[in-house]
């Protein structure tokens, strides 16, 4: 129902100007008196008004006009209003841990007021005045509901599990809120992963790519085709609406046009999920990599001997194929001071400690030696074929010895040479890096390598054009940056250092990538 109504919304958008409630009509004159526009009030945000007029939907600046009516706010007792839908996995811990954390370091007070079972409140004081200066609301459904709230302009920023599908991207542009897949309008604000488990009574321990698609989709049904018991195999999995079960539609099923299939039981939350698969022997779940509980995980493997766990690190580089970026989605609008802080907030070095804290991968930056990468170079040697294959090998292995390679790196959207979801927050993260100097007087090398499908050469070729486009993206990106006090370069070494085997679609996507190295 709530998705209908965002819709007609949607739909209706500018048709309905000025048919808002009445309670909330105002008038704006100009302070000469030469110039009014009467509408109904959709926003202050202590600074700037946003009114829906017979014009559509406009902005002034507050300190030019003066406001009449009964919905005007107050401008000397001004409260920063902010509300947050979506995910309930997001908005259970992790906001309400970045929200007290802002708090504490701006001199707030934190007090959180339960509404109803799903949606509470953080009123802000100022320690200073005693005055409430802001109120955080936080309605916690589903993915789906958040981007529901935001068309139907019942919130102003969604927490999603999953990146905005085609349809809600059409609705929220003909809503007037901007294109949300632009790369202003989303940010990746932690990292999760859809992680395989078991119940640690369960005998298997691996689970290739492929055979996982085969269990989601009902082509494997019993665990003796895994080396497991000759019993069912019965699926557990998020509820159908939740943003984490719609990245496994998204992520795993819509490549191959392909539904779910065989025994399937759905669980409202992570907790509830984890529990029921390690009570369940014959059970196996999608979890995400924060709340996997009592439950064992299957590590990632492939016909040629690649073994990927999800772990802290392997899910900061995006090496571990299911990967799971979580995001805040935001309008084309202004938002008040106080929220527009909070989110700077959320991505500094003390908010990346309260997403860790929380349970999940924060994006923080890490220097890994090369002699902490022992499992990638096995791997490289062993499938690095002829005379050409192990001389790249040796060139990279000497050229890198005295550097460190960067927890940053950019991977690319399936068949595309746009850069994903994660690398895109990357290029910001990096971009701001190089700004603030962290960088002066070392030498960074971006790094392209390739999957090992086609002819050697052609894939060097593709690795360096990688490598040189997310380089001059990162430029770009750092606008203020003082390029003069670093050296950026470029490198290339093809299919030199494989993450994956390149059996499956999902492989080959992991093994294009551009890696940072630093020295």
């Amino acid at each position: 129902m709530r998705r209908l109504r965002a819709a007609v919304f949607a739909a209706l958008f500018f048709a309905l100007a000025g048919q808002g409630a009445q309670a909330q009509d105002v008038t704006l004159r100009s302070r000469d008196g030469a110039i009014e526009l009467s509408g109904t009030l959709l926003g202050f945000d202590g600074e700037f008004y946003r009114l829906r007029t017979r014009y559509g939907e406009l902005t002034l600046d507050g300190s030019g006009v003066l406001c009449e009516g009964i919905g005007c706010p107050s401008l000397t007792d001004y409260v920063a209003e902010l509300t947050i839908s979506g995910s309930a996995t997001i908005g259970a811990v992790l906001m309400p841990a970045l929200v007290e954390a802002f708090a504490l370091r701006g001199g707030l007070m934190a007090e959180r007021e339960t509404l109803e079972d799903s949606a509470f409140r953080y009123v802000l004081t100022s320690r200073a005045t005693e005055k409430p200066v802001g109120r955080f609301t936080f309605r916690m459904t589903n993915t789906a509901e958040g981007f529901a709230d935001l068309m139907a302009d019942e919130a102003d920023i969604v927490m999603a599990l999953r990146e905005i599908r085609p349809e809600e991207r059409r609705t929220a542009e003909a809503a007037g809120l901007g294109d949300l897949a632009d790369a202003n309008r989303s940010r990746v604000l932690a990292l999760d992963a859809l992680v395989p488990i078991v119940s640690p009574s369960n005998p298997v321990d691996t689970l290739s790519l492929p055979q996982l698609s085969a269990l989601l989709t009902g082509r494997i049904d019993n665990w003796a085709a895994l080396g497991g018991p000759d019993a069912p195999v019965v699926l557990h999995l998020p509820g159908a609406e939740s943003g984490l079960a719609q990245r496994v539609e998204d992520r795993l099923l819509r490549p191959v046009a392909v539904g779910l299939a065989g025994e399937l039981r759905r669980h409202d939350d992570n907790a509830a999920l984890a529990q029921a698969v390690a009570r369940d022997a014959f059970g196996l779940g999608l979890a995400s990599f924060s709340e996997t509980g009592n439950a064992k995980s299957l590590v990632l493997t492939g016909a040629c001997g690649f073994q990927l766990r999800a772990a802290r690190r392997s899910v900061k580089t995006e090496d571990y194929p299911l990967t799971a970026p979580i995001f805040l989605y935001l309008p084309a609008r202004r938002l008040p001071a106080l929220a527009r802080d909070f989110l700077a907030f959320t991505r500094s070095p003390p908010a990346q400690i309260v997403i860790r804290r929380a349970g999940f991968v924060d994006q923080a930056p890490e220097e890994v030696p090369l002699d902490m990468q022992g499992d990638r170079l096995a791997n490289a040697i062993r499938v690095a074929e002829g005379v050409d294959g192990l001389e790249t090998l040796r060139r990279m292995v000497s050229e890198l010895a005295t550097m460190r390679r960067l927890t940053t790196s950019f991977r690319f959207e399936a068949g595309s040479a746009r850069l994903d979801a994660q690398s895109r927050s990357n290029v910001q993260q990096l971009a701001r890096e190089l700004e603030a100097g962290t960088y002066d007087d070392r030498r960074l090398v971006f790094v392209g390598f390739s999957d090992g499908v086609g002819p050697v050469s052609a894939n060097l070729e593709i690795a360096t054009q990688r490598a040189e486009a997310v380089r001059a993206a990162i430029i770009t990106a750092a606008e203020a940056a003082d390029l003069t006090r670093i050296e950026i370069a470029t490198d290339a070494y093809g299919e030199a250092m494989p993450m994956a085997c390149d059996d499956s679609a999902w492989g080959r996507e992991v093994n294009r990538r551009v890696e940072v190295w630093v020295r």
